[in-house]
């Protein structure tokens, strides 16, 4: 049986079901293939009668984060602002320090400087990268090259600073300092709207959550396209040799259409066989861009102790030996079923991986009553987590990410149709990429990029601005002039080693002319 359409999408995630959303809206016989026995991709509401909902994993949206922000409202799915009145912590060398704003305060004028150094070089860097070509970028080829790792060498002077910017990089794309391209991770940052944006709850990227979960999204999207989704679809083979392009599931289905989308993580293309191969630079890019690895945890109890103490639930944590780098209040709107979210990253990820689920909660517990100096901590009523290393259809989260040297190389393909076959996921998006943002982003521009090949708008027509939200507005990301003109912690210490020394020098001027000092016949002061 061979079912024909005029396009397939290939995963349904937001950005697959946000093509196909468009493709159904604008009169096209579409199909959306998924392999998994449900949808929404790396975005996950699990529903039960402990936790009402939770999302397990892609979660919050902010202000610029504006084609969520649509699809939402159209959707009748509201937004909640995260709890944020009170402290945060930052917990290192064994001490916590409660805190306000988006970045830890530095006692030490170095440290400061370094901090302030460390965010103000990222975005100036990150400035010059084009958002929708980052490998023509002016200094492209030195800083693909160059690993995060060398980057916070290069730029941080004190171990405070370093220790804060890896864990920095460890929340934002859930890998490692040495695992990710200084190219790649700037313009990541930038097209997010630089570092601030990024990395705050309070006008930025984690402002907000979903009432009910945002995985009502993509399963709104679904109850629109009805029969269209077909779930546990693993796409096994695609061949475009012919006339059409003959598509084929797991279960030996074969679909027919006039051109294909692939919404899917570059890497789980390696699980389709193509027919011709792939061009050759696109098959070396799908093979270099490993996923990021997270388990989010969420903790529940009895009610939320930690706002009887004046914190927010903001927990940064930049010791080795705990399992949790990053903490918000996940309590719900209404302040029932109250609970701290905490993301296992990286490298820890990995070595906590083989712990049961319930030895990971008692040490997340445990260090949660460390840093919030508190044995409420250690008494959970529920406990939840989603390690996304494990899903094979998904492959990591929340991204996948470009190693050094690679987006320069093979980068330029990222969004280059093969044939008939279009591509879209959040990796290919220009702002908000590795965000549900970035994923309608990309559906979108796909559909579009086929309805022009069908003749039904113009090329012009593909990529679409979208308005500023009208209900979350975003307020300017300023600096004051001290944050733009201090010096580096290194620039200072130069500053203050040449000021000695020029001031030895003319000391010792002056006191030659006054007859203090003598030289003799080897030019030596005496």
């Amino acid at each position: 049986m061979r079912d024909t359409y005029d396009v397939i999408v290939i995963g349904g995630g937001i950005s697959g079901l946000s093509a196909a959303k468009l493709l159904k809206e604008s009169g096209i016989n579409v199909v959306l293939l998924e392999a998994q026995n449900r949808v929404g991709g790396r975005t996950h509401t699990i529903r039960n009668k402990e936790v009402k909902y939770v999302d397990v994993g892609g979660a919050y949206v902010g202000p610029t984060q504006n084609r969520l922000l649509r699809m939402a409202k159209e959707l009748g799915v509201q937004t909640y602002k995260v709890f944020l009145n009170g402290h945060l912590v930052q917990r290192a060398k064994g001490k916590s320090y409660k805190f306000h704003g988006a970045f830890p305060p530095a006692y030490n004028p170095l440290v400061y400087l370094d901090y302030n150094n460390f965010m103000r070089t990222m975005d100036q860097w990150g400035s010059e990268i084009p958002a929708d070509s980052p490998w023509k970028a002016p200094h492209a080829k030195e800083w693909d090259n160059m690993s995060m790792r060398e980057f916070i060498e290069k730029v941080c002077w004190t171990s405070a600073a370093r220790k804060f910017a890896e864990l920095f990089v460890n929340l934002v794309v859930t890998a490692e300092t040495q695992q990710v391209s200084t190219l790649w991770f700037l313009w990541y940052v930038n097209i997010c709207g630089g570092t601030t944006r990024i990395f705050s709850t309070d006008n930025g990227g984690q402002e907000r959550k979903f009432v009910g979960g945002s995985g009502q999204i993509s399963e709104k999207i679904m109850d629109l396209l009805q029969d269209r989704v077909k779930l546990e679809r693993p796409v096994i083979r695609l061949d475009q040799s012919g006339e059409n392009v003959t598509v084929e599931t797991l279960n030996h289905e074969i679909y027919q259409s006039k051109f294909v989308i692939s919404a899917i993580p570059p890497v789980l293309s390696t699980k389709i066989h193509f027919t011709p191969e792939l061009p050759p630079v696109r098959n070396q890019l799908i093979h270099r861009l490993p996923m990021g690895s997270v388990i989010k945890c969420m903790v529940y109890y009895k009610e939320a102790f930690w706002r009887k103490m004046g914190l927010c639930g903001c927990l940064m944590i930049e010791e080795e030996e705990t399992p949790i780098g990053f903490t918000l209040d996940d309590t719900k709107p209404d302040g029932s079923v109250p609970a701290i979210i905490g993301f296992i990253l990286s490298r820890k990820a990995s070595l906590l991986a083989n712990l049961s689920k319930e030895e990971r909660k008692i040490k997340i517990c445990e260090y949660y009553a460390k840093a919030m100096g508190t044995e409420e901590a250690l008494h959970p009523v529920h406990y939840e987590e989603k390690d996304w290393c494990k899903e094979q259809y998904s492959g990591g989260c929340y991204t996948a990410y470009f190693p050094p040297g690679i987006m320069t190389q093979f980068g330029s393909v990222i969004r280059t149709p093969v044939g008939k076959v279009y591509f879209a996921g959040t990796e290919t998006a220009t702002q908000w990429s590795g965000y549900m943002e970035g994923a309608i982003e990309a559906g979108e521009r796909a559909a579009r990029e086929v309805m022009c090949k069908m003749g039904l708008i113009r090329e012009d027509q593909i990529w679409v601005p979208e308005p500023e939200s009208v209900d979350v507005p975003a307020l300017p990301i300023t600096t004051t002039f001290l944050e733009r003109n201090l010096p580096s912690s290194q620039g200072l210490l130069r500053f203050l080693g040449c000021s000695a020394f020029f001031a030895t020098v003319a000391a010792s001027v002056i006191a030659f002319k006054k007859g203090y000092v003598t030289v003799n016949s080897n030019f030596n002061i005496k």
